[in-house]
């Protein structure tokens, strides 16, 4: 860390106190002095809660372990445990029922089912990619994956594949849009008479299912389409090199894809010090302002990408109509645990980093608010809130926020929040967590790996885990992602906010992803996870054939899929005869990932990779997949499954084949045949050291040995 100024009682890194000062807070109507005597006073206040609240955790991970020790080598009394929760405030008892009344959110959030993407804020092309991925292609994305089941020949345009786009196309749209008597495959024109949509002279079956159309009425451009709350543009070019070969003319099907998307500061990036913070913090108030730019090569020339323009159509009576061009954007923080050197308190501490992100990105969201159009429409700031333990730290986050709101002016409440149900004690209350945020929340979700993690870690003690594909298959996992739904729905969030699901992790997978994903939309969830935006434009289809907010209606009526013992069903193993093939299997597939995933972190400050697994299957891993990795293993070797030799080797043994993964990478630094590197010895204490990291948590681990990487680069 280099120099530092003093504000109000802190000492900053200089380059924070010049991004705050010169980028900013001009524009904003908050003065410097008011904005650094603000965070001051919310470092020194809350930051004494903070550590009550994390000094609480341990207290109750130790309490869990001791009841654990003391019963070994016992048949589970989950009656008892659930009896012990209880009795030392882990479980609360849950309050009567309520109904959350937070007002003033944007549509896409509160009304609109579709997929979300969430991505790394401190890499700019990525997070604009994001932000555009509100609108994607249908032949793009039929064309340039495995969706139909095969990839496209190598070269260039293949038009026998692309036929095949183009009749899958057609197919969607007799699914969404049925004509009255033809299909859209047989259709030769689209035009518009008297302010209805004509299709070869004949209506659609649903003629409210037409909203707009650009161009000549007779001969559109475009036709604006709406089914399930979301739009499809048809294209119409005759000189396109696809349109040209369509009898209709139709060169390109275009769907409304991310509605949402969530800028990351946390799990997907590797922020260690002001440097870190003040790139994402800098991407971030650019898409605030809307001017952020990435310039990149690509096929041998310069390109820039730029946030979209919104969408401008004829309404069918009209008046003019405009779309948005761009998701709307949410900020991930980070949760409570961390600290960043970025920022001393007045006793030399580190502040809480999660205070500074509250703050910081809250103060450059007032960019957008006050835009006559912006990122939101109805003057809210969505800011994802992580890896909270229970009812207390979402009251103490909401706490945060209306200080944050205080000292920069702002009414109540304009800062919605969403919660991560991804920790155990947040999903056994998660009730209560929601109550605590009533007049604020805007987003629940249900996150597979981290909730995974930290099952693994709460119940260390109780025994040896299942492998990780049979974790998934244990009654606990249906629990939990039925009752976040369900719950939700209790409380008023329907029409509200998002229920949202987890990511899809592979995404070079999209034929899977098309089969499995349709899923979450049936399940209740009005948004869910997705890894690029050509998987948000497939995911997309799912909206069209599933009708959220019928299946909500439907759940809501009736009760409880599941309750709070079946959550609290620890997944442990049922069947502990493996055989030492299958037991290093498993150990190696889990070192793999980690090693994968870390190098790229410590070496490279890489938060999320697309990382080759021990099948050579592209996996996309953050710090939720590092987590649960590092706490399989350590959970296996505290009980005595494998050895600690078995799991050097099978770390060294990784190591070497991680290298050969990444032998195109010219920043690459090997791990093999040394092993000495700050890399493999930071993935070495998240194994070896896993068992006593807070909550199972990489970030301790990760954010030293990535400090001690810069330095020496330094």
């Amino acid at each position: 860390m280099g120099e530092r100024v003093g504000r109000a009682g802190l000492q900053i890194a200089t380059e924070l106190v010049e991004f705050i000062e010169t980028q900013a807070l001009p524009g904003t109507g908050v003065d410097a002095d008011t904005f650094w005597q603000g965070l001051s006073d919310l470092v020194h206040t809350r930051g004494t809660e903070n550590r009550a609240l994390l000094a609480k955790r341990t207290e109750l991970q130790t309490q869990i372990d001791e009841w654990h020790k003391a019963r070994a080598n016992q048949p589970h009394d989950a009656k008892a445990y659930k009896a012990y929760l209880q009795e030392i405030g882990y479980l609360l008892p849950e309050g009567e029922c309520f109904e959350a009344d937070t007002a003033n959110v944007d549509p896409e959030i509160a009304q609109t089912p579709g997929p979300q993407l969430v991505v790394p804020i401190t890499n700019a092309r990525f997070a604009l990619n994001a932000a555009n991925a509100r609108w994607g292609s249908l032949y793009d994305a039929f064309y340039g994956t495995d969706a139909m089941g095969t990839l496209p020949p190598k070269g260039g345009y293949d038009r026998g594949h692309g036929a095949r786009v183009v009749a899958r196309a057609r197919v969607f749209l007799d699914e969404a849009f049925p004509i009255q008597g033809v299909s859209h495959a047989d259709v030769r024109r689209y035009y518009v008479h008297d302010g209805a949509l004509l299709v070869d002279d004949m209506p659609l079956v649903s003629p409210s299912k037409f909203v707009g159309y650009r161009g000549h009425p007779k001969a559109p451009d475009a036709v604006l389409l709406k089914n399930n709350g979301l739009h499809v543009e048809l294209v119409f070019d005759r000189t396109h090199p696809v349109g040209a070969r369509d009898q209709a003319g139709l060169a390109d099907v275009v769907l409304e894809s991310a509605l949402t998307a969530i800028m990351d500061c946390e799990d997907s990036v590797a922020c260690v010090d002001a440097e870190d913070k003040v790139l994402a913090y800098g991407n971030w108030l650019g898409l605030m302002q809307g001017n952020l730019e990435s310039t990149f090569q690509k096929g041998g020339a310069s390109r820039t990408r730029r946030l979209n323009e919104d969408r401008v159509f004829m309404a069918p009576d009209g008046s003019e109509t405009t779309l948005k061009g761009r998701a709307v954007l949410w900020v991930r923080n980070v949760g409570h645990l961390m600290t960043n050197p970025a920022v001393l308190d007045r006793d030399g501490n580190e502040a809480f980093e999660g205070l500074l992100d509250g703050a910081i990105t809250t103060l450059i969201a007032m960019h957008d608010l006050k835009k006559a159009s912006g990122n939101s429409a109805t003057g809210s700031v969505y800011i994802v809130k992580p890896k909270m333990h229970g009812p207390q730290e979402v009251a103490f986050a909401n706490a945060c926020f209306h200080d944050i709101e205080g000292f920069l002016g702002l009414p109540a409440n304009t800062v919605k929040i969403g919660i991560m149900d991804e920790e155990r004690r947040t999903t056994v209350n998660l009730k209560e967590c929601i109550r605590a945020a009533k007049s604020r929340v805007a987003f629940i979700n249900t996150g597979f790996l981290d909730r995974t993690g930290d099952e693994i870690h709460t119940s260390m003690e109780a025994g040896p885990f299942s492998r990780k594909d049979f974790i998934k298959r244990k009654a606990w996992i249906g629990g939990y992602e039925n009752c976040n739904v369900d719950i939700g729905l209790e409380c008023g969030l329907m029409g509200r906010a998002q229920i949202g699901k987890g990511m899809w992790a592979m995404p070079d997978a999209m034929a899977a992803m098309l089969e499995q994903k349709i899923e979450h939309p049936k399940a209740g969830a009005n948004c869910a996870w997705v890894p690029s935006p050509t998987a948000a434009t497939l995911h997309a289809l799912h909206y069209h054939k599933v009708d959220v907010r019928a299946v909500q209606e439907k759940l809501k009526g009736g009760g409880r899929r599941a309750h709070v013992e079946t959550v609290l069903d620890i997944p442990l193993a049922s069947y502990k005869m493996w055989t030492k093939p299958q037991i290093m299997r498993e150990v190696e597939n889990n070192a793999q990932g980690i090693l994968g995933y870390v190098v790229r972190w410590v070496d490279q400050g890489i938060g999320c990779s697309k990382v080759p697994d021990i099948n050579n299957v592209g996996l996309m891993e953050d710090r939720a997949t590092c987590r649960i990795s590092a706490q399989h293993i350590s959970n296996w070797l505290h009980h005595g499954i494998v050895a600690e030799a078995d799991v050097r080797a099978a770390m060294e043994k990784m190591a070497a084949v991680v290298d050969e993964q990444n032998s195109g990478d010219p920043l690459y630094q090997p791990m093999a045949p040394v092993f000495d590197g700050i890399a493999y010895q930071a993935a070495c204490d998240l194994v070896f050291s896993g068992r006593i990291q807070p909550a199972g948590y990489t970030e301790p681990v990760l954010h030293t040995r990535r400090l001690e990487r810069k330095a020496m680069a330094g």
